[in-house]
């Protein structure tokens, strides 16, 4: 049985999540990353250059946090495999735990359904404000619930599955090289002129990064709810994300929901497709099941990282 280090990691995220007094302390390893992309596009994303240039200076910054997270990873774990040999692994594990996002995301969806039980749509508006990037300020209760059940939905595959899925993969260089990429994508991956060249290496790499998670992450969530399979099949390709699209077609389809649609992004309204079919109006009771199967599919990751440490 190899070290069930995916397990252990998983354990200490769903057991404490990030604790807010060690944010406060520390901070998040990723906002190390956040700082040098701020300092990249600072320096190199200057809009006098030509797209190309601005392009190839995309790409150096991904190299640059592929080569510092994904070095400081390797040399992190074989460091750690030197001093303590077969007990290396709960030190190695310590490390890849703030990389997982289950507790997190849990945390974060919640409060948005208990402020709409409690009919207070304001407080629903602040809290799923938290963790979206549209405007949330006109959101009715349909349009916040909808939010809170997409941002939940792809962040599965962002927060857990993905990271779990290198981890297991590539080890300590594996998670921290993903969370390096996926935090670029996050910040300078958008089609606005003034990211789209000089994000387009942050948002390819985050794309290839998540081909297979994505698809995982959706698998689990039909099997999961018992059922979606055939909306996640017709509308994955809905998203403009190429694999966003996934996670949000499974749950739109196990909660028999329509998502996405018209969303605004700082006072300008964009016109997506609808992902799923039904006519009803979301709510928190719809919130509240979706957490419901995402625990359950991220009990299915813990038996998947419990299968290879056993096979390996």
């Amino acid at each position: 049985m190899a070290d069930p280090v995916a397990l252990l990691a998983l354990a200490l995220d769903a057991a404490v999540g990030w604790p807010q007094s060690l944010y406060r302390r520390i901070g998040h390893p990723v906002g190390v990353f956040a700082r040098i992309i701020d300092l990249a596009e600072r320096r190199w994303n200057d809009h006098s250059r030509s797209d190309g240039q601005r392009r190839m200076a995309g790409v150096t910054t991904v190299l640059i946090l592929l080569a510092i997270a994904g070095g400081a990873g390797w040399v992190l774990q074989s460091l750690f495999a030197a001093m303590a040999g077969a007990w290396a692994w709960p030190l190695i594990a310590l490390l890849a735990w703030p990389g997982l996002a289950q507790r997190s995301l849990h945390d974060h969806v919640r409060p948005v359904a208990e402020a709409l039980e409690r009919q207070d749509i304001p407080a629903a508006r602040a809290a799923v404000g938290m963790i979206v990037g549209r405007d949330t300020s006109d959101l009715d209760e349909a349009g916040v619930t909808r939010a809170a059940i997409e941002s939940r939905a792809e962040s599965f595959c962002d927060g857990v599955a993905a990271p779990l899925f290198w981890l297991l993969l590539l080890g300590l260089p594996g998670i921290w090289a993903y969370k390096a990429i996926n935090t670029a994508d996050s910040m300078i991956g958008h089609r606005e002129e003034r990211w789209r060249a000089f994000g387009w290496a942050a948002a390819r790499s985050d794309d290839a990064m998540n081909l297979a998670p994505a698809r995982l992450a959706g698998l689990l969530i039909c099997l999961c709810g018992g059922g979606g399979w055939q909306i996640m099949w017709r509308d994955a390709a809905n998203h403009a994300s190429p694999n966003a699209g996934w996670p949000e077609a499974a749950m739109a389809g196990v909660l028999r929901l329509r998502l996405a649609g018209s969303i605004a992004y700082d006072g300008i309204l964009s016109h997506k497709p609808w992902i799923g079919e039904g006519d009803r109006s979301a709510g928190a009771e719809d919130i509240r099941r979706g957490l419901s199967i995402y625990r359950r599919a991220c009990l299915c990751l813990w038996f998947m990282a419990g299968g290879v440490a056993w096979a390996l």
